[in-house]
């Protein structure tokens, strides 16, 4: 059975294994479990036989006016069971307040976000792939 939290309350680093697959610098389960708990809102899937997270999305918001989707990821394992979509529904229902939610995504993905109301724009970015894994992050914990 999956359930649903907005909370990291008795998660721990060991529970957030698996995550960031493909890419070549992912952060640690400890920097992980740090950007969830910096997020401004998030919801969790997680596997009530083994406590392990198995999903999760993440905001960055202002809580007035706009807020910006950063990553939605689900364990390869548990993908094709609607928990990324349950998840997303979560979150916008979080948000559902605010005049602007944003995210960028791969073209492939437009598809599975238009199902939620979300349309094309177009976005900048900058990524710096050497802070992939969040380093550079430390000196920021207070």
């Amino acid at each position: 059975m999956i359930r649903y939290t907005d909370s990291t309350e008795g998660i721990g680093p060991g529970n957030l294994a698996g995550f960031f697959v493909g890419w070549p610098n992912p952060p640690s389960q400890e920097t992980h479990l740090r950007i969830l708990e910096a997020s401004g809102e998030i919801v969790l899937a997680i596997d009530d036989e083994t406590g392990n997270v198995v999903g999760f999305v993440t905001a960055v918001t202002d809580g007035i006016l706009s807020a910006y989707i950063p990553l939605l990821e689900v364990l390869p394992s548990h993908q094709g069971r609607g928990i990324g979509h349950e998840l997303v529904r979560r979150l916008l229902d979080v948000l559902g307040s605010l005049y602007m939610v944003d995210l960028a995504c791969d073209p492939e993905m437009g598809s599975f976000y238009g199902g939620f109301g979300m349309r094309p724009a177009h976005a900048m970015v900058i990524r710096r792939y050497d802070r992939q894994s969040g380093a550079g992050g430390e000196e920021h914990e207070g």
